[in-house]
């Protein structure tokens, strides 16, 4: 599964070229969006009709949350990091999210997520 982070959804729903050939050469490759990424992407929306077409254009993805034990994981590292790292609570969340399943997170925050180990990321497309 690849996982993808708000800035790559954001690209991908405002219809950035790069972002949905990108999504196109994944071809049958499942993909999902942590669901603090969906929840950042609705607190985006700026009325109710932008809400529910994010919702709508969200639908086809899967929606994976952290388990009980990536939220304790996540709270190790946030309680480690975040002072010296200015790692964010939805950041070390969506990170050890895709730890727990293991794999990728696609996003261009890189450095937000350096202070989580064992997170891979990658920067899907060119800017």
């Amino acid at each position: 599964m690849v996982l993808l982070d708000t800035d790559v959804m954001v690209d991908i729903l405002r219809a950035y070229p790069p972002a949905l050939s990108w999504l196109e050469s994944l071809d049958d490759e499942e993909i999902g969006l942590p669901g603090f990424v969906v929840m950042e992407l609705i607190q985006g929306c700026r009325n109710k009709k932008e809400q529910q077409l994010v919702e709508k254009a969200l639908a086809v993805y899967r929606i994976p949350w952290p388990s009980p034990q990536d939220c304790d994981k996540a709270l190790a590292v946030f309680a480690s990091a975040h002072l010296t790292s200015r790692l964010g609570i939805l950041d070390v969340l969506i990170g050890q999210t895709a730890v727990g399943l293991g794999g990728p997170l696609c996003t261009f925050n890189v450095k937000h997520y350096a202070a989580i180990p064992g997170l891979k990321t990658t920067q899907p497309y060119t800017r």
